[in-house]
């Protein structure tokens, strides 16, 4: 058995498809498969389902496949731990980073952090929450900026920063009169909201106490913050914005902002990591890197109440 073969088997259990998996492992599909069922003859198993198309594992090949997974990981550790030995700052490092703070946050940093460590490459992947964990566990992510608190089992979390929830308003919105706005001012029908699956819809939902809104009529869900931005502007009503996506607003728009009355609710933002991640000094480099850039106020849970999204 070798660690090679075992990098075969995880490729053809994420491929499902030995063709596809031989190029992503950069051979040739005989080359692969040979030594997928040289693997097995030596386990004495059936590690995938060959008449399936896809091609899936069996029972016992979910099994071997999250063993091997482990080990690959753990051996790849060892070059980690030598080059931490040796105060090298080098590597890949593949970062998953949700909808609602890429486009506000990884301009920030990333020039900067990749002046200063030219030998460090970043691969930025933008998804979900729930994509992110997932890749986790796969070890095809190393790390994840996201919205915490999760709980969720053999994911660290590491908070970064804290932003403030801020209303955005239509142009002559009645609100407008107010200086500060209240929750309960959000009980409206023109509430426009992200669509399922960003954590930044439910987060806006658990505000504004969800069950009031199943009887409501949504016009309309986006995907993104921009889109929620644009429809305010174009048609009327209200949205809420994360504070980081508020800072690129010009001067008419930020005047349409407003924040809450009495103690804001916030957002909590944190470098997550699963418990076996070995590149800690890459870690604790990008942590400090981000943190030096955001405003100091904001590094401080004292900036307000997080609002959950789970």
């Amino acid at each position: 058995m070798t660690i090679q073969q075992l990098e075969y088997i995880i490729a053809v259990d994420k491929h499902r498809h030995f063709g596809h998996a031989a190029e992503s492992c950069f051979v040739t599909q005989p080359t692969l498969s040979a030594q997928v069922s040289k693997l097995e003859r030596e386990l004495d198993v059936i590690l995938f389902d060959r008449s399936k198309m896809p091609v899936i594992p069996t029972e016992i090949g979910i099994q071997v496949i999250d063993q091997a997974k482990r080990v690959v990981s753990e051996s790849k550790g060892i070059y980690e731990l030598l080059s931490q030995l040796k105060g090298d700052v080098s590597g890949v490092i593949k970062v998953g980073i949700i909808p609602t703070l890429a486009p506000y946050l990884l301009h920030r940093f990333i020039k900067s952090f990749l002046e200063k460590y030219p030998n460090v490459k970043l691969q930025v992947e933008e998804t979900v929450t729930e994509e992110i964990l997932r890749k986790l566990k796969n070890d095809e992510l190393d790390l994840g900026i996201v919205v915490t608190p999760l709980a969720e089992a053999g994911i660290l979390e590491k908070p970064v920063f804290y932003e403030k929830f801020c209303a955005y308003l239509s142009k002559d919105h009645e609100l407008l009169k107010k200086e500060k706005i209240s929750v309960a001012d959000l009980e409206t029908e023109d509430l426009w909201v992200l669509q399922q699956g960003h954590c930044f819809r439910d987060q806006v939902l658990n505000l504004c106490h969800q069950n009031k809104f199943e009887r409501m009529n949504f016009h309309y869900e986006s995907g993104s913050l921009e889109g929620l931005r644009n429809m305010v502007n174009q048609y009327t009503g209200i949205t809420l914005l994360p504070e980081l996506a508020t800072f690129s607003l010009n001067e008419e728009e930020k005047g349409r902002l407003r924040k809450f009355e009495g103690e804001e609710p916030i957002r909590e933002v944190s470098i997550v990591l699963t418990r076996s991640f070995l590149k800690k000094k890459l870690v604790e480099l990008l942590y400090r890197e981000i943190s030096d850039t955001i405003p100091q106020e904001m590094t401080s849970k004292a900036h307000g109440k997080i609002v959950r999204f789970k």
